[in-house]
């Protein structure tokens, strides 16, 4: 994990009342109301914390009907423990050489996984190779933009033919939240991470 986005991650965390609001959502999801409710906060208060910790990733979200539920984002809390451990107590060295059998890997499974002209031969089996596949599709959507559910079918369609299954497996693995046919890049960190598998 780089270090900024370690940064971003503590800096999420440090104030009492989102503090608050994790130890929460750690007994299950609740929307902004009942979190105001149980805190003594405005809503207002509520909608300014959840935002600095949904832009952290520390918060997952979904939506049922008008309202909103908040949960924890258990997989990025586990990710940021050991960045902080692999940062103070592995030797550099060790996470260089990581670092690289990671890239070789990835450039093999693009190099083995699409033509030269960049179509995607089949969705891989193995998962591993299945998320670096996903993630090179990423590659040229763009942050904080909103995609019609047509224009992502026709944005896969370059590469693969099923675009239906490529599509959802966007949303499974938390690399696109959807809402109401509209899809949108989440943070590279609620992404599932090929590199921890």
């Amino acid at each position: 994990m780089q270090l900024d986005k370690l940064v971003n991650y503590h800096k999420a965390l440090a104030d009492p009342t989102r503090i608050r609001i994790l130890f929460l959502l750690k007994k299950g999801p609740l929307h902004g109301q009942a979190l105001a409710g149980k805190l003594g906060v405005s809503a207002p208060t509520i909608t300014h914390h959840i935002a600095k910790l949904r832009a952290a990733g520390v918060i997952d979200e979904r939506r049922d009907k008008n309202t909103i539920f908040f949960s924890l984002n258990e997989t990025l809390f586990k990710q940021n423990a050991l960045a902080v451990y692999e940062r103070f107590f592995k030797s550099s060295q060790e996470g260089e050489t990581n670092m690289e059998e990671q890239e070789k890997l990835r450039h093999a499974v693009i190099r083995n996984f699409f033509t030269l002209e960049g179509r995607l031969v089949q969705i891989p089996s193995q998962r591993k190779k299945k998320l670096i596949v996903f993630e090179h599709l990423l590659r040229e959507l763009q942050v904080g933009k909103k995609y019609p559910e047509a224009e992502i079918n026709q944005y896969i369609e370059r590469f693969h033919s099923d675009y239906c299954t490529i599509r959802r497996e966007f949303i499974i693995n938390h690399y696109m939240y959807r809402e109401n046919g509209i899809y949108e890049l989440n943070p590279p960190e609620m992404w599932v991470d090929w590199r921890k598998l």
